[in-house]
């Protein structure tokens, strides 16, 4: 058994359930090292089991090892899966509270009866992907390889007359034409005063040639993501716009300073945070700092001043503190960073800021 199954069946131990029904396709995907679609994971110390419909049947009968794979046919899951609990004698069934519906909920509920109980988790797994392992870790840096090459080929699109869209779009075929799987995300450019609105999305305006340019894009590698934001200034800089900058280069520096296992998660957004409210622009800093990367563009843990947890070894965050002037323009300067043993590993630092 694959040693993450292990771990999760150690966790449900602890939670009393000797059975848990997975519905995130990125939890299914890291446990079984295998690209999730329209599946469902059944974890037991007495048995693994795949359900899956005929699409993807014979797809994942090639790729599992030592995991059952039941063909739930054209009808929903659930009945099969519930006849599967009750047919390992199941007490103690866990969901993913976060990832399953109402009436996905109704109807396990009502195929399960009364027994097994149906019991309602919460990050069992997503606690768990918090830390990367040598794989995965492979697998973002490559992401971040490819991530810098487009970023570099943006230098060379982004001019007066071209529109969002079209960058946008050039960015994306680049990507995958780089060996990218695709985008994390949506690719986000805006220019000018469309930089104001943290997740703008792009439009008909066509770049202006003195525009500022924010580019916020990942790529998608082998079913891991990175997450990167750039500054692209076209003509003269502004001296509001290269004060911002400086002010951000300087609120993410003491912030990054301060990553290392044991530290508080808190700690790190305040470090930005606190910077950039002495220098005058505190309410202009809307969002939290950063959050972890991974299966998900967002994932655990959060980087904000409500976080409760302590950085430990193996974490992938980023770090992303911002600027934005309604109706002017808006400064993010995105950078992933790896905690370490000792300290912390800027995983971006090849992308030119």
């Amino acid at each position: 058994m694959d040693q993450r199954l292990k771990n999760l069946i150690s966790r449900m131990h602890c939670e009393e359930l000797d059975g848990l029904i997975v519905n995130s396709e990125a939890n299914i995907s890291y446990l079984t090292r295998h690209p999730s679609r329209d599946s469902r994971l059944l974890v037991s110390k007495k048995k693994i089991v795949y359900f899956t419909d005929p699409r993807y049947t014979e797809e994942a009968k090639k790729q599992l090892k030592g995991i059952s794979i039941r063909n739930t046919g054209s009808a929903p899951p659930f009945p099969t899966i519930a006849q599967t609990c009750r047919k390992l004698r199941l007490k103690r069934v866990g969901f993913e509270e976060k990832s399953v519906s109402y009436a996905e909920y109704r109807c396990l509920k009502k195929e399960l009866g009364k027994k097994p109980a149906l019991v309602a988790t919460s990050d069992l797994i997503e606690e768990m992907r918090e830390l990367k392992d040598a794989q995965e870790l492979g697998r973002i840096r490559k992401a971040l390889v490819i991530t810098a090459k487009t970023l570099k080929f943006a230098g060379k699109i982004i001019k007066s007359g071209a529109k969002e869209t079209e960058v946008a779009a050039r960015l994306e075929e680049f990507m995958r034409l780089a060996g990218g799987s695709g985008p994390s995300f949506k690719t986000i450019v805006a220019s000018g005063g469309n930089s104001g609105f943290p997740h703008h999305i792009p439009g008909a305006r066509k770049i202006g040639r003195n525009d500022l340019v924010l580019v916020d894009l990942g790529v998608d590698y082998q079913g891991y993501k990175s997450d990167l934001t750039r500054i692209f200034f076209l003509g003269r800089i502004k001296h509001s716009a290269a004060r911002i900058y400086e002010i951000l280069l300087e609120a993410q520096r003491r912030a990054i300073s301060r990553v290392k296992p044991g530290v508080q998660i808190s700690e790190i957004d305040a470090a930005a945070r606190d910077y950039i409210s002495q220098k005058g622009f505190g309410p202009n800093f809307s969002h939290s700092l950063g959050h972890g990367v991974g299966r998900q563009i967002h994932e655990n843990p959060k980087i904000s001043s409500k976080a409760d947890g302590i950085l430990k070894p193996g974490m992938v965050l980023t770090i992303e503190p911002a600027i934005y002037l309604p109706g002017k323009f808006g400064i993010r300067i995105e950078d992933m960073v790896l905690v370490t043993k000792k300290g912390y590993e800027v995983l971006s630092v090849s992308v030119n800021k």
